[in-house]
């Protein structure tokens, strides 16, 4: 069985939000992406601890998949350091699965 991941980042505007979920799964690198928002956000950056608002972006995807997935979204992000982070699927419906698989090949 081969590995499940929810992948997740966060951009600055709901456009860009749009733009890269719907890239990564044109490119294969996602079964789906979904675009949550607005969110607010409390964060420490430079020393400082700012507010804002941000979209989170949250795609189903294979682990053969994770590291193009990342490359994508690093190359098309407006942040210096954005939000790349990877959780595995521990369980779930195997045809849910196997549609992951499909979709990404």
């Amino acid at each position: 069985m081969a590995d499940f991941l929810i992948v997740i980042t966060t951009v600055d505007n709901q456009d860009a939000a749009r733009k890269l979920s719907r890239s990564a799964v044109e490119a294969r690198l996602a079964a789906s992406g979904q675009v949550t928002g607005p969110i607010e956000t409390t964060y420490r950056h430079l020393g400082e601890v700012s507010e804002g608002t941000e979209y989170q972006v949250t795609f189903r995807t294979t682990g053969d998949r994770r590291a193009a997935l990342e490359k994508h979204l690093v190359d098309n992000h407006s942040y210096d350091s954005p939000e790349v982070i990877a959780f595995t699927i521990d369980a779930g419906r195997a045809e849910y699965l196997d549609w992951i698989t499909r979709a990404t090949r």
